[in-house]
């Protein structure tokens, strides 16, 4: 499982490096199209959209990494089976969230296919909003790995960051 995720990874590592230079180089050409005097009608809006992907995609690799907001002292004082258990519950109930974002996102897709960006027409707002049902799986596939190694894990870790509630900085 650690493979998986390490090369599951590498893979959002490169789809979030490819969004950041793509809305650099976007926001670079926007900047010296308007500095020339001939302004791009659609660079804001795409900047804005590569903006929302990159957060979206960006939470999915911190999914994978473990680097989401967390407690990890307070959960290192609890006992092992505490410990264990809540951490099961807390993974499911964020698959469950996610889940939830995902199947809305999906069911208004459909909804959005009718609009397109104001700069750039010829773009569905379905294909924009694709993001959220997207990066809703990519972060369930993410916690999914560490629940596996959660229910697998049978005996205390040495140390918190041991555990799959959270990635080691080492």
């Amino acid at each position: 499982m650690k493979r998986f995720r390490a090369g599951y990874g590498r893979l959002l590592e490169w789809l979030v490096v490819v969004l950041m230079v793509v809305l650099a180089v976007e926001v670079t050409l926007g900047v010296v199209f308007r500095f020339v005097g001939s302004s791009l009608a659609w660079y804001d809006e795409v900047a804005s959209v590569l903006l929302a992907w990159l957060t979206f995609y960006g939470a999915a690799l911190a999914s994978v990494k473990r680097a989401h907001i967390g407690c990890p002292e307070v959960v290192e004082k609890m006992p092992w089976p505490v410990r264990r258990g809540l951490g099961i519950v807390g993974q499911i109930l964020v698959i469950a969230f996610f889940a939830l974002l995902g199947a809305v996102g999906a069911w208004i897709l459909p909804v959005l296919s009718t609009d397109n960006l104001v700069s750039l027409p010829e773009v569905s707002m379905s294909v924009v909003q694709s993001v959220i049902p997207i990066s809703a799986a990519l972060i369930i596939v993410a916690e999914l790995t560490y629940l596996v190694e959660l229910i697998s894990a049978r005996k205390p870790p040495t140390k918190v960051t041991d555990l799959p509630l959270t990635e080691s900085t080492q």
